[in-house]
């Protein structure tokens, strides 16, 4: 196994995470906050505009699932024209943002982001940058659609 982490951005990260972790290759997800100014955050600071954004670790099985496919799977559900939106949600904390720990990365990244941006007209506002910091979420945040099956979600799951 080849177990590697990418930090993902795509709106509320309650949705997000559900996503991920239906992916097979994915091994692991936590929510959090990242690439913010403050260190530790509450989910309160965050939601009043502190300057993170919600964000899904995610820790995969790149020989199962190369980077390359898990940034389809990601761009599948996001908008990735919209700036500080995502679905119904509007704040900073809805940027979308690939953020990297492992600089070896970077082509990937830059590769599928070109793909990307030829499939639109307008400009993408991915943040594509290393993990500056990433603070885990509050447990209730955790699994969230699982504790909650009814909860809020911009992503649709048929």
């Amino acid at each position: 196994m080849n177990r590697r982490t990418i930090y993902l951005a795509g709106g509320c990260f309650w949705g997000c995470q559900k996503y991920f972790d239906l992916i097979d290759g994915v091994l692991e997800t936590e929510v959090g906050y990242a690439n913010g100014p403050t260190p530790n955050p509450s989910y309160e600071e965050v939601k009043h505009h502190a300057g993170h954004a919600e964000t899904v670790r995610v820790d995969y099985d790149a020989d199962a699932l190369p980077l390359e496919k898990l940034l389809e799977a990601y761009f599948r559900v996001i908008d990735p024209t919209a700036v500080n939106k995502q679905g119904g949600d509007e704040g900073i904390q809805y940027r979308t943002g690939i953020y990297r720990v492992d600089d070896s990365d970077a082509p990937i990244i830059d590769g599928a982001l070109r793909g990307l941006a030829q499939r639109y007209d307008a400009p993408l506002a991915v943040e594509n940058k290393p993990l500056e910091n990433f603070y885990s979420a509050e447990e209730y945040h955790q699994k969230y659609l699982e504790k909650n099956p009814g909860g809020y979600c911009h992503i649709k799951f048929d």
